[in-house]
């Protein structure tokens, strides 16, 4: 089963302008961020790239957890990338992604054991991480704990 998505796009004027988007829930303006000689209004590919790498990447571990009887009390993600610009080439060079599981205190070794599997395996089944496999390199740096250890 096919599911098709759409987005609109009107962008006003030449490289240091702005534009606004709108797909679904999403409703946003765009620009070159500010790093990169933009106005940095709004968001920009690469936080989009980010953003979405990063929503996929945390909906498919929240889906293994769940389908390997793992409920997490907190389940929290901070993901970094990476753009190198050489010579005026822009290339997307890296995602990494930090989930944060906190498993309830009775939890035994072997479930923190699976969260930890399954926070690097989700990184492989991501739907967005598979589209840019072979381009930008993903790693993922899990930190699974109980919330004994949190002190909650």
């Amino acid at each position: 089963m096919k599911h098709p998505f759409q987005l609109k796009a009107v962008w006003n004027g030449g490289r240091n302008s702005e534009g606004h988007i709108e797909a679904g829930g999403l409703k946003s303006v765009i620009s070159i961020p500010q790093e990169m000689g933009g106005p940095g209004t709004g968001t920009n590919p690469d936080e989009m790239l980010l953003g979405a790498a990063a929503t996929c990447y945390l909906i498919t571990l929240a889906a293994m957890l769940e389908r390997s009887g793992i409920t997490p009390l907190e389940l929290t993600l901070a993901s970094e990338a990476t753009v190198d610009v050489t010579n005026n080439v822009f290339t997307y060079e890296r995602i990494v992604h930090k989930p944060r599981i906190v498993l309830r205190a009775a939890a035994a070794a072997s479930e923190l054991e699976i969260a930890e599997r399954l926070a690097h395996k989700a990184e492989q089944s991501c739907m967005i991480s598979r589209a840019v496999a072979g381009n930008v390199s993903m790693e993922t740096l899990p930190v699974v704990v109980t919330a004994e250890e949190t002190g909650n």
